[in-house]
């Protein structure tokens, strides 16, 4: 008999647009979900946040850091490759960083009343050179003495690492930021999977990559997933996210979490 698992399954990229919304709240009302990070930069933030208030504590809610999507303001809007060349080379204003953490935790805030039960980046900037000493230093001077947020790890959950891209994920940031979080004593997820081409092409061919990933999620372990209700329009993934979205909501991602033991954590996560 196989020994049930706890698998937290976090929709990104909240806010962006209300087909993204909607999906988070018809999966999170259907028990397919655990969390999702919110993009505070997004100007439809704080009237997509109401809906939230009711789906905390089963939803846990966290802060999807932005610095590259550019509906933002002005701490957004810049090429990932561009953030990625100035991060390797020491050349991202520390002061202006920390300002733009500050400015999105503040957001976060403002809205929901509370910090962050977590966070994440969008991109994985979070973990970038960096970026991710400005957060340690916000986290550090927000929190201390108090509950802190947990911090997503991209180290990948053992064997995930064999694909390409999740392991360049983890060479560009995550494995460090990851030893340096747990040196900080900030509590952090441990394993990481849900990367993938975003090439799936219908609700079977996701189903596949999922059940790709999920013998190797430990007890725990952090899935991520980009849903929408529909195409979004303009996004780089927009088509991609109904295909998500229909496979979460579909019964056979319930035959899948039960053949491999596994079920979507609803509730507080507690992290170490």
């Amino acid at each position: 008999m196989k020994t049930s698992r706890a698998l937290l399954l976090c929709a990104d990229d909240y806010a962006l647009h209300p087909l993204v919304d909607d999906a988070v709240q018809q999966l999170t009302a259907a028990g397919r979900l655990s969390a999702t990070s919110c993009m505070t930069t997004s100007p439809l933030w704080p009237q997509a946040a109401v809906a939230l208030r009711d789906l905390r504590p089963r939803l846990s809610v966290g802060l999807h850091f932005n610095l590259t999507e550019s509906h933002g303001g002005r701490h957004a809007a810049r090429e990932l490759t561009e953030v990625l060349r100035r991060a390797y080379t020491r050349q991202l204003p520390q002061a202006l960083m920390r300002q733009a953490w500050r400015e999105q935790l503040d957001a976060f805030e403002r809205v929901m009343g509370t910090p962050p039960d977590f966070i994440d980046g969008h991109q994985h900037v979070h973990q970038l050179p960096g970026l991710r000493t400005a957060m340690l230093q916000e986290l550090q001077a927000r929190y201390a003495g108090r509950e802190m947020p947990w911090v997503r790890s991209t180290a990948p959950a053992a064997g995930l690492w064999r694909s390409p891209k999740a392991a360049l994920i983890a060479l560009l940031g995550g494995w460090a930021t990851t030893r340096r979080l747990r040196r900080a004593d900030i509590p952090t997820n441990h394993g990481f999977g849900g990367v993938y081409g975003f090439d799936a092409p219908d609700a079977d061919s996701y189903g596949r990559q999922m059940a790709g990933w999920l013998p190797h999620m430990a007890d725990g372990g952090l899935l991520m997933c980009h849903p929408a209700s529909g195409v979004v329009a303009g996004d780089a993934i927009g088509s991609q996210r109904p295909v998500e979205f229909e496979f979460l909501m579909s019964d056979a991602f319930e035959a899948l979490l039960q053949r491999t033991g596994c079920y979507v954590h609803q509730g507080p996560v507690t992290r170490s």
